[in-house]
């Protein structure tokens, strides 16, 4: 069985005493808001505006989408409603980007196990490795060489 990759209408629920549907009518992106009050037990409001000029960029991370505020705080996110409002910092709504596909995204990882599915979206700027250039069998090993013996190894 295929576990798929979370999403935030999967990840943001309502508490067990009440009924599964009761966040139904609450967009994706605001249901973190719900989340954070019933587990912080203080009280949220999902800012009025976007930050202009500003976009983030969700990625699989764990076998969740999240994307992360510039505050350094974290949320599940979902390419259904590609927008994040920090609930630590208040900042504002910020634009997601999402792959153009992102369920061949999750199919590209699905193989993987859950703990090691992980993808960045070639764009984000915060994705610190460098691009895997696919191993030329022309080019041979380099030969290391002993800085005492000055020998082969």
């Amino acid at each position: 069985m295929l576990i798929p990759v979370v999403r935030a209408e999967a990840f943001y629920q309502p508490p067990p005493h009440q009924p599964a549907d009761a966040w139904a009518l609450v967009p994706p992106a605001e249901r973190v808001f719900r989340w954070v009050e019933l587990r912080q037990q203080r009280r949220l409001e999902p800012p009025e505006g976007f930050v202009l000029g500003h976009q983030l960029y969700a990625r699989i991370n764990h076998n969740r989408w999240v994307a992360d505020c510039p505050c350094g705080s974290a949320q599940v996110v979902t390419p259904t409603d590609p927008r994040l409002a920090c609930t630590e910092c208040g900042a504002g709504w910020f634009r997601l980007v999402f792959p153009e596909d992102p369920e061949a995204a999750e199919v590209e990882v699905a193989d993987d196990l859950p703990h090691e599915r992980n993808w960045w979206h070639p764009d984000d700027p915060s994705w610190d490795r460098p691009v895997q250039q696919p191993a030329d069998p022309q080019i041979e090993e380099p030969v290391v060489t002993s800085l005492l013996g000055g020998g082969r190894a």
